[in-house]
């Protein structure tokens, strides 16, 4: 594990979401840490509800429906004046840089401007930045209707929204039957009101890279591959990976935005050899416990940021570490058509550590640590054993109230809000 002392004393945290796997992740390191951390969410029985770290739960109204009413909720308890730092583990951040302002005078963030968080946001932004910097990724159209997809379209390809995130609003579309049911699932959300980003399918390992910024200045960096995927596409099997390139691409693109706080890319590595494409940014941190385990605390890193402090530089992460998250495990053997001999068996190496889980840690709930998250991991099993076919659904379930959508960004990005 990291050494997690980073922080000089303990700190009072509120978390302003508990249903993402990067706000789980954040919170065990944040307890193991020995910080106080409090959290609130639109969901009573959210995931972070299930474990030991956390101190007080806050219900909130949620992000996407009621911006203005989660930020009041959120002021009101930075008013009391008893936190030390508000740490946005998902899409708040957003909303959060368009008052940073305001709640710079309240409480340690670690956020940039609004303009730079929402460039960063955006795919569409973020890939018109990749091309003024000369920094690589698959051949890419930005569209804005239905009649230019069509005519920018060449199978196989990826069709992906401009706003969304745990893979929502991404298909591959591999003929003209998914180009419709693409189009059509377009059309329901409402995408086409904002950019719609058609790429080249390009076969290759997927990669994620985290790093923490002061200032536009890279502090802490880790990457890892993706071994196995779960549901929607999410990481089931990690391993740490040395990545020199990448890391000085993702330094360069925080230097470029001035980016301060947290700041995670996506890459795919062609099976050729040639140089990894960035597909995908998220300002924010991306599941930290795989950096945890392979001896980096980005989360500490992240607080003393948010303090205002300029930390040096720690020592780099160890490659070669395995990580597991047991739930994404078990929903992804589920959603691609697992039946239930398939998910007993998926059980039981996870529980002895067999198979493709030898050697690895659990990151989302690790139970040696914190006996209460047994209980989320044990019910999806128990529900998967009763009804495999409920896989996607149960996925789908964790995408709530804590994400953002076109017109809930409309709104705060409106001179009204706030």
């Amino acid at each position: 594990m990291a050494d997690s002392a980073h922080v000089s004393r303990p700190l009072r945290v509120l978390v302003p979401e508990g249903n993402s796997t990067s706000a789980r992740e954040a919170i065990t390191i944040l307890g193991l840490s020995g910080h106080h951390v409090e959290v609130c969410d639109p969901a009573p029985f959210c995931l972070v509800r299930f474990s030991r770290f956390v101190r007080k739960f806050h219900r909130c109204p949620g992000l996407q429906d009621d911006p203005a009413g989660f930020l009041a909720l959120v002021e009101r308890l930075l008013a009391t004046g008893r936190y030390d730092v508000l740490l946005p583990t998902h899409e708040q951040g957003l909303l959060f840089a368009r008052v940073r302002e305001r709640l710079d005078a309240r409480v340690g963030l670690a956020l940039p401007n609004f303009e730079t968080y929402r460039a960063a946001h955006s795919k569409a932004g973020f890939s018109r930045l990749l091309d003024q910097l000369d920094l690589p990724q698959p051949p890419t159209k930005i569209v804005k209707s239905e009649g230019e997809l069509r005519g920018a379209i060449r199978f196989p390809a990826v069709v992906k929204k401009s706003v969304g995130t745990a893979s929502r609003g991404i298909w591959l579309v591999r003929d003209q039957r998914d180009l419709e049911f693409a189009l059509q699932e377009l059309h329901v959300d409402g995408a086409f009101a904002d950019d719609v980003l058609v790429q080249e399918f390009v076969p290759g390992a997927i990669e994620k890279a985290q790093a923490v910024f002061c200032r536009g200045e890279m502090l802490g960096f880790h990457a890892y591959r993706q071994i196995a995927a779960g549901a929607g596409g999410g990481e089931a099997i990690k391993q740490s990976v040395a990545r020199p390139q990448l890391r000085a691409q993702v330094a360069r693109i925080g230097r470029e935005l001035g980016w301060h706080g947290a700041l995670s890319v996506d890459c795919i590595v062609p099976g050729d050899g040639t140089a990894p494409l960035l597909i995908d940014c998220n300002p924010r941190l991306v599941e930290p416990m795989s950096a945890y385990l392979a001896g980096l605390d980005l989360v500490g890193l992240l607080l003393r940021v948010s303090l205002g402090e300029a930390p040096a530089a720690p020592p780099e992460s160890r490659a070669g570490v395995r990580t597991h998250l047991a739930m994404q495990a078990l929903l992804g053997c589920a959603a691609r058509g697992g039946r239930r001999r398939d998910l007993i068996r998926e059980c039981w190496r996870l529980a002895t550590g067999g198979g493709p889980y030898a050697g690895s840690a659990e990151e989302l709930t690790p139970v040696r640590l914190d006996r209460i998250s047994a209980v989320p991991i044990a019910m999806i099993a128990l529900v998967l054993l009763a009804a495999p076919g409920r896989g996607v659904a149960l996925a789908r379930g964790g995408w709530g109230e804590h994400l953002l959508d076109i017109a809930s960004i409309r709104r705060i990005a409106s001179e009204e809000f706030g």
